[in-house]
């Protein structure tokens, strides 16, 4: 049974025409005219429009699902003109959605159809037509859909991705569109986390040690940056530093300078890098907060360690 699935889905490169080509430009051109891809199908091909309807939506393509049941009984008002709908029916006489065909058309929608039978009803009224031909289902009695579902998730897959290479889709594109979880955390950039304005702890090179230990305990972050006259970042102070100047020069420390304590040679991020980014970048140095610059080297915001947790380093 498994191996009628695997052998469904081998099958899908032999039958690849223009047909699929044809599609991907369809949808392609909707992202253009601010018109969707509206997915529909019934029973399993429905469950598998569902699926494929969330794919396109989470690769850039916006893309829903209409019921095709629904769709004559009101909702074909979701159907703009310059619209594709994707129908699903491996048979492609599916009742409820070849009815759909001629309103479509009247919709001024483009019509693919994703179907085992070019020749079909459905195949026959689409403006493009997606192959998927199976030799058999998996089921014993070749009745149930599966391996004809399988192909058919396989195909959108495919179209998905194939259309989001033909648009460009940028990893910081899927970032903007995957916000929760795991997938948003490791795309998230260094500017949607850090810390800005106030919240940053700086003192200039001049500042007396009491100064910084205050800047420092005020911001909470273990660390103060340090800024010379042009507002550039040149040197950091952090609590170990100031642990180490005590055991070695005791209260005399209280007569130094920001520029006296600071290490002079500060690591930095820009905010446009990823998180993920900067998480490798504090594990490699072993530190614990990281200042961002700008174009001209000046402080514009400071990420802490606790801010990337849950991040996953690249």
């Amino acid at each position: 049974m498994i191996e009628a699935e695997a052998e469904a889905v081998r099958g899908l490169t032999d039958g690849l025409d223009e047909g699929f080509d044809r599609a991907v430009e369809a949808m392609k051109a909707t992202s253009v005219s601010s018109c969707r891809v509206v997915v529909t199908g019934i029973g399993k091909s429905g469950i598998v429009g569902q699926k494929i309807a969330a794919t396109l939506a989470s690769t850039g393509t916006a893309a829903f699902f209409l019921h095709p049941s629904e769709a004559i009984h009101g909702d074909l008002g979701m159907i703009l003109k310059g619209d594709v709908v994707l129908a699903l029916s491996h048979s492609g006489e599916t009742a409820e959605v070849v009815a759909l065909v001629p309103h479509v058309k009247r919709r001024g929608a483009t019509l693919v159809a994703m179907t085992g039978r070019k020749d079909s009803t459905l195949g026959k009224g689409a403006d493009v037509v997606v192959t998927v031909v199976i030799r058999e289902e998996a089921c014993p009695l070749n009745l149930a859909p599966t391996a004809s579902t399988t192909a058919q998730l396989v195909m959108g897959d495919a179209l998905a991705m194939a259309l989001s290479v033909e648009k460009g889709f940028q990893p910081e594109d899927f970032a903007a569109l995957h916000p929760g979880g795991k997938l948003g955390k490791r795309f998230l950039k260094v500017v949607d986390l850090m810390h800005t304005g106030e919240a940053i702890p700086l003192v200039p090179e001049s500042a007396a040690m009491k100064d910084v230990v205050y800047e420092m305990s005020r911001k909470r972050l273990g660390i103060t940056g340090v800024t010379n006259a042009a507002g550039q970042l040149v040197g950091v102070v952090s609590d170990g530093d100031i642990r180490r100047l005590l055991e070695r020069d005791g209260p005399k420390i209280m007569s130094d300078t920001a520029a006296d304590a600071m290490g002079r040679t500060p690591k930095s991020i820009v905010a446009a890098a990823f998180a993920a980014e900067a998480l490798r970048l504090m594990e490699e140095r072993k530190i614990t907060s990281l200042f961002v610059l700008d174009a001209d080297g000046k402080p514009s915001g400071i990420l802490h360690l606790h801010d990337l947790w849950g991040i996953e380093s690249i």
